[in-house]
This record gives structure tokens, C-alpha cells and sequence, in this order.
């Protein structure tokens, strides 16, 4: 069975740069200066995090990345599953946090707004 994600997709990056040259220069100048500025968090630190936030983002080319970086900077599989474990909880804290917003959607009327034009109308929402 094949699998959806392979690494030799990432050799596709470049096409992406091309494609939008701007936008791509810019956030690759943006990630070059967050991994390589010697800021308040040790390079080590910030790899455990990226590690953590790849899982909640569901990532696997950043999973397989920042667990490679943090390898090679000394860090071991007890801290990675601690940091995933910390992501996962705090995840699904803010989906129960958030859950207070069902119950107040749920008490009050639904709200549609009308669209310029036609008249009709539908909810405030678009994802």
C-alpha cells in the first residue's frame, strides 16, 4: 500500500518558491531568523516546541524535521513524548475551553445575516 506523505514530495518545495517568489522569500527569511536568532530560547527549546505544535498541526514532514533537529541537538524520546503529551492536553483543554461557546450559541436564536443584493441570508460563519 502507498502511502499518502512522502519525503521525495518536499523536492516540490522549490516549484511552490517559483510559483510565488515573494511570499515564499519572505516567510523563508522569517523562519531562517526565528531557528538561527540568538534569542531568550535556546535553538534546542524552540525545536522541542516546533515538535509539539508539528503534532497539533498534524504535520508529518515537520514532525519528521524538528524530531531530526532535536535529535541531533542532544534531545531525547522521553522529552519529545512529554512535549506531544503537553500539546495534546493543552489541545484539548481549548476544545473543552471553547465548548462554552456551544453552550452559549445554543441558548440564543441563530444569527443570519442578509447578503447585499439578493436578500438572502445565511449564517455569520464560513468554515
Amino acid at each position: 500500500m502507498s502511502h499518502y506523505y512522502h519525503q521525495d514530495d518536499l523536492k516540490k518545495i522549490p516549484e511552490l518558491v517559483q510559483l510565488a517568489p515573494h511570499a515564499s522569500s519572505s516567510f523563508l527569511a522569517f523562519e531562517q531568523e526565528v531557528y538561527t536568532s540568538t534569542g531568550a530560547i535556546p535553538l534546542k527549546t524552540k525545536e522541542l516546541i516546533a515538535v509539539a505544535v508539528a503534532h497539533v498541526t498534524g504535520c508529518p514532514y515537520c514532525i519528521d524535521t524538528h524530531v531530526q533537529r532535536y535529535k541531533e541537538l542532544g534531545g531525547t524520546p522521553e522529552e519529545i513524548v512529554e512535549a506531544v503529551l503537553v500539546a495534546a492536553t493543552t489541545r484539548a483543554g481549548a476544545v473543552l475551553s471553547h465548548a462554552t461557546q456551544a453552550l452559549i450559541a445554543f441558548n440564543r436564536p441563530h444569527p443570519l445575516r442578509t447578503i447585499e443584493g439578493n436578500g438572502s441570508t445565511e449564517p455569520e460563519c464560513f468554515c
